[in-house]
């Protein structure tokens, strides 16, 4: 698996000083998306709906809104 290209902006056109480190999302050579984020599994843990959970190799990532918006236009439809 590798990473085939960034979805949306690069951290710099979003206003990242350094362009290097602020949250990101890549898709992957296999179809998947990886996501680069502020980890909070503890803290959302319980605000997930019920019957939700991550398994114990998966986190809850969070990403900004914008960053998400300026990746919607490079998500493919299927």
């Amino acid at each position: 698996m590798q990473v085939v290209r960034r979805i949306g902006d690069p951290p710099r056109l979003r206003g990242s000083r350094t362009g290097e480190t602020c949250p990101d999302i890549f898709e992957l050579s296999d179809g998947n998306f990886a996501v680069i984020g502020t980890e909070a599994t503890e803290t959302l843990r319980r605000w997930l709906p019920m019957g939700t959970a991550p398994a114990d190799h998966e986190r809850i990532v969070v990403v900004s809104r914008d960053t998400l918006v300026r990746a919607k236009r490079d998500i493919p439809d299927s």
